[in-house]
């Protein structure tokens, strides 16, 4: 009994201390965003919104943000669809080599980053191509697609033929039973694995430093800032970034609740 008792207090008590641990430099990004700095961002100066209001100030910045979010845009639409329609050939088909290419889909995710980043980086020196934003979107692709597979497999294998084979005695097209029927019903696993891809190819650094050339992207500018003290506006973006993450898991929290009461109610 007395063990029991212990263990009631000890696992809640672990728990406070781990979040505890993953928000510290979440909360330091956010407080250093006010920071009034000037050339550096390692010690605290004052509290200032200037850095908020000014948010593009700081040279570099603001592009490098964007360069980030039209890469994660585009190789997340790419490889979405791409490992979407790989995912239903594995799960839906028989063919030759299924297996072999099952594993090669799982190899991005085993290999190490570096190791992947620099292979990549010789090939594009290889075949003569300059580096920037396309080999950036080529490399994430690449290992976002393995995400996006898995996810998306799972999704598909627990899907019920009974709901195809409905439409299709009910006279509907290959197109319309898949518009209509499987494509809804994938359609949180499809959600689920583009918001992945998106979080992989915003926040790669490895990959992305091998295959960028000239080209800036935000992980990379952090990194490089971070030698004299990342810029207060980069903490702003981050912090920005990471609100809106939360609201956005919020809002899908309030609503799947709402749904369910309504749900609840009908029945």
């Amino acid at each position: 009994m007395r063990n029991l008792r212990l263990g009631k207090y000890v696992l809640p008590l672990f728990s406070v201390i781990a979040i505890v641990y993953l928000m510290i430099p979440i909360a330091y990004t956010f407080v250093f965003s006010f920071n009034d700095s000037q050339k550096t961002n390692l010690i605290w100066r004052g509290f200032t919104l200037d850095n908020w209001i000014n948010v593009c100030q700081q040279q570099g910045v603001c592009e490098a943000f964007g360069n980030s979010v039209l890469i994660g845009v585009i190789s997340t639409v790419l490889a979405t669809t791409l490992g979407t329609m790989i995912a239903i050939a594995l799960v839906r088909y028989r063919f030759k080599a299924r297996s072999f290419v099952s594993l090669l889909i799982f190899l991005p995710m085993a290999t190490p980053e570096v190791v992947l980043g620099a292979g990549l980086a010789s090939q594009f020196f290889s075949i003569g191509a300059a580096k920037g934003i396309a080999t950036i979107i080529i490399a994430h692709v690449m290992f976002c697609m393995s995400f996006v597979v898995v996810t998306v497999k799972a999704r598909v294998a627990s899907l019920d033929p009974a709901l195809e084979e409905a439409g299709r005695d009910l006279y509907g097209s290959p197109a319309q039973v898949f518009w209509k029927i499987t494509f809804p019903l994938l359609m949180p696993g499809i959600l689920s694995a583009a918001l992945l891809s998106f979080a992989l190819s915003f926040d790669d650094f490895i990959i992305t430093n091998f295959n960028s050339g000239p080209a800036m992207t935000f992980p990379k500018y952090v990194y490089t800032a971070a030698a004299r003290g990342i810029p207060a506006e980069a903490n702003v973006i981050g912090s920005g970034v990471f609100l809106l993450a939360i609201a956005i898991v919020v809002t899908v929290q309030i609503r799947g609740s709402l749904k369910a009461r309504r749900l609840a109610k009908q029945k």
